[in-house]
């Protein structure tokens, strides 16, 4: 029975045939075009003594491992092209994001697939069908030229194939010296959890890391750089045109914003800023003021207030208006009429009382809390302590400054 693939590390090296059955040289790379068809082999490059020939993949009549033979020998000269994606040359050996794997992995093969009686000038051509990424695509590359391919196919048999589809992987851009990256498309790779994409991010080059952040929606790039290291955020910042990266600061919660930005130089940051809308910028401003040791440092303008005569009903109501920060919100917080907070009322306790129950009657006991000025170390010590989900930060007339929740509190012990 035919085979109906090809391995790359199969086809460098393979003989190429004319009409009369002699070799006239041996594949040295093969390029598709992606502008012309995203898969299939355009170019294959013959080395031919010193020169390299150009064949059109028209000009082949069959494919196998025992060699390339062709239908029309009017061949020409290899001449490098900027549209061409070159396999040895630009694929081979670039990292490209798995997202089934959650991970970064290099290419190591190419699985082609031999296609039939495509059309009425040739025979059989190559697409490509895998990148290949696993154990098994690096014996090949060990074996290559050494063993016979067939005895190669047999040995790797035991070993589980590791490869990913081409159709989940798109060309992300050129580098100035046209050689071209390959990447998963951003769609796919929005849709994996923020800490997973932090984690690919932070294993690719500079390059690599703002490409994906700066094409990608800013609001999953703002999910995955809060997830990375605040020095590494900085850098991608920095790299990203200020409205590209005003878009994403816009889409991080204040205290993850101001964070990112302290990291920055000043001048930086501030055209960030200058980008920035309004309404977070304001927010961003008034905590770049405090001491990142302290408490207001810490903390997060947003949370949810309600007057203490509030029912639960209308508290309902009210959470409503602020769906986007129930993900983050385990606390309600009450205040007097003068603005001053005296209560929590923690979210679970709404579900044990009817729509007519007023907030102040399911608040917690005693209120615990802090100032803005109090250092970090109060502050995981009052978390310890409390057993706190979020902790309320005052101002000195009482008034609510912002919240801490666990969370900050654990990137804080993380980077210690």
């Amino acid at each position: 029975m035919a085979e109906d693939f090809l391995y790359f590390t199969e086809l460098m090296g393979l003989p190429v045939f004319d009409l009369k059955q002699r070799r006239i040289g041996r594949v040295r790379d093969a390029a598709i075009v992606p502008l012309i068809h995203p898969s299939r082999i355009d170019r294959y490059l013959v080395g031919a003594g010193s020169s390299w020939l150009s064949v059109r993949y028209d000009q082949i009549s069959a494919i196998s491992l025992d060699g390339i033979q062709l239908s029309n020998e009017k061949l020409y000269p290899y001449h490098s092209d900027e549209y061409m994606l070159r396999i040895h040359r630009d694929l081979l050996d670039q990292q490209i994001i798995d997202v089934h794997g959650r991970k970064v992995v290099r290419v190591t093969d190419v699985s082609l697939k031999i296609v039939r009686n495509i059309d009425t000038t040739s025979r059989e051509s190559l697409a490509i069908m895998e990148v290949d990424v696993g154990v098994r695509s690096i014996l090949r590359r060990l074996l290559q030229g050494v063993v016979p391919p067939r005895w190669v196919r047999a040995v790797q048999k035991p070993i589980s194939p590791n490869s990913i589809s081409w159709e989940f992987c798109n060309i992300v851009e050129a580098d100035p010296l046209r050689r071209l990256r390959l990447n998963i498309s951003n769609e796919r790779l929005e849709r994996l959890h923020p800490a997973d994409l932090a984690d690919i991010v932070e294993e690719l080059g500079p390059a690599d890391r703002e490409a994906i952040i700066g094409t990608m929606d800013s609001e999953a790039a703002a999910d995955a750089l809060s997830e990375i290291d605040p020095r590494m955020q900085a850098s991608i910042l920095e790299a990203l045109e200020p409205e590209v990266a005003a878009d994403i600061v816009e889409e991080m919660s204040p205290d993850e914003a101001a964070d990112a930005l302290s990291e920055l130089e000043d001048e930086t940051s501030a055209e960030i800023l200058e980008e920035m809308e309004q309404d977070p910028v304001d927010d961003v401003r008034e905590l770049l003021e405090y001491d990142e040791g302290t408490a207001g440092g810490m903390m997060n303008t947003e949370a949810v207030v309600l007057p203490e005569e509030t029912t639960l009903t209308e508290a309902m109501a009210q959470l409503r208006q602020h769906e986007d920060l129930l993900e983050s919100t385990h606390v309600l917080f009450l205040a007097d009429q003068a603005g001053r907070i005296t209560a929590s009322v923690a979210l679970a306790r709404l579900f044990l009382a009817d729509g007519s129950t007023r907030l102040n009657e399911l608040a917690n006991g005693n209120l615990i809390s802090t100032t803005v000025n109090v250092k970090q170390n109060r502050v995981t010590e009052l978390f310890d302590k409390y057993n706190l989900l979020a902790l309320p930060v005052l101002e000195k007339d009482g008034s609510l400054a912002g919240v801490i929740t666990a969370d900050d509190v654990i990137s804080v012990l993380r980077q210690r």
